[in-house]
């Protein structure tokens, strides 16, 4: 079994890509709900926004961070994980364990974990995903890239060469390269306009110079959405935000507030 079908079987059977699919839904369509280019939003506060909330999402389906479970029984903590999230999402949302995925940050990147397996986020301009331009991404996600694919065996740089020559040289390389778990990338796009999205779980390669950018990738969107099953009987539903938009909504902020705004000489 490769990598891909054995990462694609036991994340899907555990739910933890439906965690995900449900994570990017519940994030793309709130900040499509919020975004306005009238009110001043671009496409980098779009992109900001979602990686946010899908941020949260994820902690949120994943019990992890300020969503952990602390009483031991998850139901005790439902107005929080519900907190703010629209009928539907509240409706979808998978029932997963406490515990089954966990946060697993890299260099200071958001990044949860799954039995032996991180993942990392990681934008993209829509439509562009198969072409993800690892080395302008930062060091860590550069480095995520530059993992040893495990299949098919790489032959080594260190064939034909005398093992009294070689010492410990590649085995400090191998070091250098290997991080403490085997990390694949979600990446997640979305455009604005069509309100079409792209979200992909894969192992990223090192495309410097060019040529492909993944050893595999796998679209989760082809996965159909989870009918949830967190909700119970009497569980109450948010009184948050729902998911059908209304008129655009504009902040204003307060009189006394613009007031000192103007006096300050603010724009």
């Amino acid at each position: 079994m490769s990598e891909q079908q054995e990462v694609i079987a036991e994340f899907g059977e555990a739910g933890v890509l439906a965690g995900i699919r449900w994570a990017y839904d519940s994030a793309t369509t709130r900040s499509l709900d919020t975004y306005s280019p009238t009110d001043g939003h671009d496409a980098a506060w779009l992109g900001m926004t979602r990686f946010t909330l899908l941020r949260d999402r994820l902690d949120r389906v994943f019990a992890c961070e300020r969503f952990a479970v602390r009483s031991g029984n998850d139901t005790d903590d439902i107005d929080l994980l519900y907190a703010d999230l629209s009928e539907r999402d509240v409706e979808s949302i998978p029932a997963l364990d406490a515990g089954l995925v966990r946060r697993s940050n890299l260099n200071g990147s958001p990044g949860w974990a799954y039995q032996q397996w991180r993942f990392l986020l990681a934008s993209c301009v829509f439509g562009k995903v198969a072409e993800l331009p690892w080395p302008q991404k930062s060091a860590t996600k550069q480095k995520v890239a530059g993992q040893r694919n495990p299949e098919p065996p790489q032959p080594s740089l260190f064939e034909g060469l005398a093992l009294d020559e070689i010492g410990g040289l590649e085995g400090m390389v191998q070091a250098d390269e290997d991080l403490d778990l085997p990390t694949l990338v979600v990446a997640h796009s979305l455009d604005p306009l069509s309100q079409k999205g792209e979200l992909v779980i894969g192992r990223a390669r090192l495309n410097s110079g060019g040529g492909q950018a993944w050893d595999w990738r796998h679209d989760l969107l082809s996965i159909p959405p989870t009918a949830g099953g967190r909700v119970m009987g009497d569980a109450p539903l948010p009184t948050g935000p729902e998911s059908v938009p209304d008129a655009p909504v504009r902040l204003r902020r307060p009189a006394a507030e613009l007031r000192d705004g103007h006096a300050n000489g603010e724009q």
